[in-house]
């Protein structure tokens, strides 16, 4: 039996940090271990592959939500990367911190030593930059952070129209204070996605102490009383074990790292009992505490853009090809959303509470960034809410590992997250009545002018509303009895040798997206661990 000092259970956002982290000293042996394969998918290295990989089955769990009872009983798909690299090979790869507010509040809730002040450090030291202030961008980090090339001119005339209705233009939203209208900064280098394996761990292949395992489900966490000893995965209809002589270190995300922890006899009483699973350790929290960001859209019809539509067929097709073959720039390096925005639906708030996304391009029937383009000239509007307080669940429904567990996130439950939507939604119609970006619009085309109430707005978010990628949560820091993870030390609560740094570890939501905060808690674990 092969035996580790360390033993990494998934190769995505947080995985591949700590293997290349954990092993750089050279002092502790590391195996990192991936249920997907490489990551040589043409389409995942090209940006706007994004609409391409994002569903792709040979790259993804194929995983959908249980019907909402607050989005009219909707499944909706919910795409978690099955690759080298995990969702940061298949996401929009764009690079949003959230506000300095969000940590400070992960510290006020008994996560000390998870203040903005305290993770500014492990943002700087991931990142490299150019631009921004010295005191909050990291200049030499492994992951690369760019500004758009080749904006499109629909997101000057998006970000001028936020602008005539009194939302400032901001010059680093990932600086601490979002507030304003922006162009995305992107994980990209050269014109080609940036992800965790190119940052982390591509550059250590040859490290003689990492064994990188792939192909290979686990399908327990193997425990002696209250210690975990190591892994059983099933390889080439095999399954095999590996010992870890330090920790087990769960890095699977949101939805696999609490359905392992279940099936290994890890969570909630209850909860396991159902699935048949004897209980080798009560944590009620595990799998609770769900959150992700539901978002809500608007596309109109445009004249005298060029929108990526029209670029995306026949013969503009084959120029843009060409572009991004000797250029890397054009539709082919282009991000789900380029431009957006962080504003207050209400006044008295502290910071803002939504968050705009913007694209010079639209999608049949609304389904922003999983179908073909749209045929006619195009552009989406969409929102989201920072942070909802709508919480659902995540609960293995079976013992088997390969059983996709119940995924509930229980969208629009909360009054003040509706109300929150319904304020965002007014503003998108007011940005397409406004100039410049009004200047370009021949007709709203979703949900269509016959959407008028407050009624119908909702009506619209309920039947049209979809995941923006987010989850978090499951297996949340703190003190709680609620807790999972020990601030700390990442430790599950109550046992030895098994930690959990990924973006289930967060105790609320980040205001935006979850790549750059999950990179940072793998960093920072990294060196909470290797402290011990």
């Amino acid at each position: 039996m092969e035996e580790f000092d360390y033993v990494i259970v998934g190769a995505g956002a947080a995985g591949c940090v700590l293997a290349n982290r954990l092993s750089e000293s050279g002092r502790n042996s590391v195996a990192i271990i991936e249920a997907g394969g490489k990551d040589n998918h043409i389409w995942i290295k090209i940006p706007a592959g994004f609409n391409k990989t994002v569903y792709n089955d040979k790259l993804n769990w194929g995983y959908e939500t249980a019907p909402g009872p607050h989005i009219d009983n909707r499944r909706i798909k919910f795409p978690r990367g099955k690759v080298l690299g995990g969702s940061g090979s298949i996401n929009g790869h764009l690079y949003v911190r959230g506000q300095a507010a969000d940590y400070d509040m992960w510290a006020q809730l008994g996560c000390r030593g998870w203040s903005w002040t305290d993770v500014l450090p492990y943002f700087k030291r991931a990142e490299s930059r150019i631009g921004g202030e010295d005191s909050v961008r990291g200049r030499s980090g492994p992951l690369r952070i760019e500004d758009q090339h080749d904006p499109h001119s629909l997101c000057f005339a998006f970000m001028a129209a936020n602008e005539a209705l009194g939302l400032k233009r901001t010059p680093d939203y990932n600086g601490g204070d979002q507030e304003g209208t922006l162009l995305y900064q992107q994980m990209m280098h050269s014109g080609r996605r940036w992800s965790p394996v190119d940052a982390y761990l591509r550059p250590i292949l040859g490290r003689q102490n990492l064994k990188v395992i792939i192909h290979a489900l686990v399908e327990r966490v193997d425990l002696e009383g209250k210690r975990a000893v190591g892994i059983t995965y099933r390889q080439d209809g095999r399954s095999r074990s590996i010992k870890a002589r330090r920790d087990v270190i769960l890095s699977g995300g949101a939805i696999n790292s609490p359905q392992l922890l279940q099936i290994s006899g890890i969570g909630n009483a209850e909860d396991l009992g159902a699935i048949g699973v004897a209980v080798k350790h009560a944590l009620p929290g595990v799998g609770r505490n769900f959150r992700d960001h539901y978002a809500v859209r608007v596309s109109a019809l445009v004249k005298g853009s060029g929108s990526l539509n029209e670029r995306s067929r026949g013969v503009r097709l084959v120029g843009e090809v060409v572009r991004y073959v000797f250029t890397r720039k054009g539709l082919l390096a282009s991000s789900p959303s380029h431009a957006g925005g962080y504003f207050k639906t209400r006044p008295g708030l502290e910071t803002p509470d939504m968050q705009l996304y913007f694209a010079p391009a639209s999608y049949g029937a609304g389904r922003y960034g999983t179908a073909d383009l749209d045929t006619v000239p195009g552009m989406t509007l969409g929102a989201s809410q920072l942070r909802p307080e709508s919480t659902g669940h995540v609960k293995a429904v079976s013992a088997d590992p390969t059983a996709k567990p119940e995924i509930q996130p229980n969208y629009l439950a909360v009054q003040i997250d509706r109300d929150a939507l319904l304020s965002a939604m007014k503003y998108l119609r007011r940005l397409l009545a406004t100039a410049p970006l009004a200047d370009h619009v021949i007709r709203e085309n979703f949900p269509g002018p016959e959407v008028q109430t407050d009624e119908q707005l909702m009506a619209h978010a309920r039947a049209t509303g979809s995941t923006t990628y987010h989850p978090v949560g499951t297996c949340k820091l703190g003190t709680d009895p609620m807790a999972v993870i020990d601030p700390q030390s990442m430790k599950v609560i109550g046992l030895e040798g098994l930690r959990v740094a990924d973006a289930s570890c967060m105790p609320r939501m980040v205001s935006g997206n979850t790549y750059a905060a999950t990179n940072m808690i793998a960093e920072k674990a990294a060196d909470l661990i290797q402290a011990a």
